[in-house]
């Protein structure tokens, strides 16, 4: 069973998805971070490209989203045989200067602009409605007999440029129940329709929903067995989605203790471990993860694990746990790209085929579409991660100059929404005022960059905040919570010994 934490408390939103105990994925959403993923765009056709069967648009950000041929409607909905609708161009679907509405499939990443759809997607709890789509999917994990029973019910209720997708929940519903999530979201087009006409090209229609729509709309609440919030706007939000299903409802419960939740639950340290390079197998053996530019290396190694005897069995038990462990990281650190993973040799190959098997078994769990080449002679394994967003590491962590770019480190601005966890713990004190220390590149950040972050501290904290800055080995210190006259003589102290404390 699943159980989710949502921390959203403080500016820095973040979740964690916890799958038996362990913590199998985190999200971190900042108010700065430009995700777009699954935001609704009115653009403009600023280039048309017959020879890549692409278009450029105009989404109204800095870079031009591409739009592939077969990401456009007419494209989709045309009937004719496959090799000769493969030989069309772009050109006789799309044209420069046209309007278009389009939702982003994929984040920009480094100098390329967005993915980006006509076959707008809109995520209900029993289905996902394909307003222009003109197809129906069935969820395979359904019975067969019943997936054509589904598809033929599917083609009635659909008009011909419709189009949806049935999943695997349904199987056990009455039909009127799934008619009615796909007539509520075919009133969400409609007012996403009415929002694109009243909105100028180009621009933002409507804004994905965010860490928590994207977790309800990725998992089924009979997969959940809890989701723990520590804000209570967010209780009231997702008990509002939920609310057609009282069981659901159940499901929500409202953290209200001091410490924060990821604190709480143990998933702080989680995070701290998605971060190094080094993980400890059950066994003694242990992986290294390094990432470099162009992909992700990951080695296998026995560690302190020597087995018993057979040297054969105990390289074989390591390399099953590691690939297990493997499928883990991925979707922990949401590594993507290619990968490439360092088995320890094996000579038989039943063996390597047993453990390229449980790799491919683990990563049934991933949602993000993953693909394994099989097993080289050096005992290297190739494969690919889709990549949908930016990685724990990328997003958490920024190159260090003292090492000239080899090395990372946790950013001034992590540092800085930690700083604001800490802050928060003492929201229910009387004190009139409250001292925190920091190292200096986290102050320095917070009085230039993160200036909004003091504001937001501001105005949401009844008592006023003094922040000094330490050295750069300095940890995160709340040095005095009291009277403002007493904070305000101690910070002015403080700020007074720094120059020898650096």
């Amino acid at each position: 069973m699943i159980d989710i934490f949502l921390n959203t408390s403080t500016t820095e939103r973040r979740a964690a998805l916890q799958e038996n105990g362990r913590v199998t994925e985190i999200f971190v959403e900042r108010p700065d971070e430009n995700r777009i993923a699954g935001n609704i765009y009115k653009g403009r056709v600023k280039d048309v490209l017959p020879g890549m069967q692409a278009a450029f648009v105009d989404i109204g950000r800095e870079k031009n989203g591409f739009l592939y041929r077969d990401e456009l409607a007419g494209y989709k909905q045309k009937k004719e045989p496959l090799e000769e609708k493969e030989n069309r161009s772009i050109s006789e679907f799309i044209t420069q200067g046209q309007t278009v509405l389009v939702q982003v499939l994929k984040e920009e990443f480094g100098k390329k602009g967005a993915k980006l759809t006509e076959n707008v997607s809109l995520s209900g709890k029993y289905t996902v409605y394909l307003p222009e789509g003109g197809y129906t999917g069935i969820s395979k994990k359904m019975q067969e007999e019943n997936r054509e029973g589904w598809r033929s019910w599917a083609a009635e209720q659909l008009n011909e440029e419709e189009g949806v997708i049935i999943r695997t929940i349904c199987e056990q519903l009455d039909v009127d129940i799934v008619a009615a999530d796909i007539d509520y979201l075919r009133e969400d087009w409609k007012e996403i329709l009415s929002l694109a006409d009243q909105t100028r090209t180009p621009g933002l229609v409507l804004k994905d929903g965010g860490i928590v729509e994207q977790l309800l709309r990725d998992y089924s609440m009979d997969d959940i067995h809890q989701i723990t919030a520590d804000y209570f706007p967010v209780v009231q939000q997702l008990k509002r989605m939920l609310r057609f299903e009282e069981r659901d409802t159940k499901k929500v419960a409202y953290y209200q203790g001091r410490e924060n939740l990821f604190a709480a639950k143990g998933i702080e340290k989680e995070v701290e471990k998605a971060l190094k390079p080094n993980v400890w197998l059950k066994n003694g053996g242990f992986l290294v993860i390094e990432k470099t530019e162009a992909l992700t290396v990951i080695d296998v190694n026995t560690g302190r694990y020597t087995g018993g005897t057979d040297l054969m069995e105990t390289v074989r038990r390591t390399n099953l746990e590691a690939a297990a462990e493997i499928a883990v990281q991925l979707r922990l650190r949401d590594i993507s790209g290619i990968v490439i993973i360092d088995f320890i040799d094996m000579k038989k190959e039943s063996h390597k085929e047993e453990v390229i098997g449980e790799l491919k078994q683990a990563l049934k769990k991933d949602r993000t579409t993953t693909n394994v080449t099989g097993m080289s002679t050096l005992g290297l394994v190739e494969m690919t991660r889709k990549k949908v967003r930016r990685g724990v590491e990328d997003l958490l962590l920024e190159p260090c100059s003292g090492c000239r770019g080899t090395g990372r480190r946790i950013s001034a601005e992590t540092l800085a929404y930690q700083a604001e966890r800490y802050i928060h713990e003492c929201r229910g004190m009387e004190s009139e005022a409250l001292v925190i220390e920091m190292p200096k590149r986290v102050h320095d950040w917070l009085h230039a960059e993160g200036s909004f972050l003091l504001e937001t501290w501001t105005s949401r904290y009844s008592f006023v905040i003094y922040t000094i800055p330490g050295d750069e080995k300095s940890s995160i210190t709340i040095r005095y919570t009291g009277i403002e006259t007493e904070a305000r003589r101690r910070k002015e102290a403080l700020e007074k010994q720094a120059p020898a404390r650096h």
